[in-house]
């Protein structure tokens, strides 16, 4: 009942942006919202698609994004997405420890940041691409010295060209049919009620928009994320096994 009160909260501050892009004739931004409170916006877009709405969030990869009110078409003009990369290095890589998506996260929220203002971490090596809001970039420039035990360095960067895409792994499954719920069960090798109550409790997102059908039948490209468990691209079926099962194929996100 508190999520769902949230949400409605966030609804209704959607609207009143848009609003007010549309009254006042300027850009407006919110901060980066994860999949269900993008949602949250998937659920009121008809009723503010007259003001012209869109999404970003640095990157065609990245999966936390900020939602801009208004169009170059209503406004007369154009205003960039108010959003930061930052690459963070380690001072000396040779003696630099393996740090991952937690780790660096947890160093910038011990800087006292609120979470809305970071978007999507991208770990590379022992380095990382950082989006953030540019209001918090000089912030961080300046005081993000340290992730875990390694001394780091932060300085603005460039997206095509420090960004890489994430490593796949492509992965075989035997399944009854091409249905999500199926897919879902088999590839993290949990029971199927487990796999329902993770559709129940809003867990699962095809190409980032919230799904509660448990059977929808996954079509080729669909992008799937199961909240606590990772990410996958369903690439479609290949076949039928000598037991008559539906052979389909994933590309995992490592």
């Amino acid at each position: 009942m508190a999520e769902d009160k949230e949400l409605q909260q966030l609804k209704k501050r959607l609207v009143e942006l848009a609003e007010r892009s549309y009254s006042h004739g300027v850009y407006t931004f919110t901060p980066f919202l994860g999949l269900s409170e993008q949602q949250a916006f998937y659920d009121i877009q008809q009723d503010v698609s007259y003001v012209g709405c869109g999404m970003e969030g640095g990157s065609p990869l990245c999966e936390r994004k900020m939602i801009r009110f208004g169009s170059e078409a209503n406004l007369g003009y154009e205003e960039e997405y108010p959003i930061a990369c930052l690459k963070i290095d380690p001072l000396t890589p040779k003696f630099a420890e393996t740090l991952n998506h937690r780790d660096f996260l947890g160093a910038i929220m011990n800087l006292g940041i609120e979470r809305d203002t970071i978007g999507d971490i991208f770990v590379q090596d022992k380095s990382a691409v950082l989006f953030c809001q540019e209001s918090i970039a000089p912030y961080l420039l300046e005081h993000l010295e340290q992730v875990r035990h390694t001394h780091v360095r932060c300085s603005l960067t460039e997206v095509v060209e420090e960004l890489q895409s994430p490593s796949l792994e492509s992965v075989a499954l035997s399944v009854a049919s091409p249905r999500i719920d199926g897919v879902v069960s088999k590839l993290y090798n949990i029971a199927r009620s487990q796999s329902l109550e993770l559709f129940r409790t809003g867990k699962v997102f095809v190409d980032g928009r919230l799904m509660e059908n448990n059977s929808y039948a996954l079509k080729t490209g669909n992008s799937v994320t199961v909240r606590g468990f990772g990410k996958f691209i369903y690439t479609g079926e290949q076949g039928e096994t000598r037991k008559g099962k539906t052979r389909v194929g994933v590309e995992v996100y490592r």
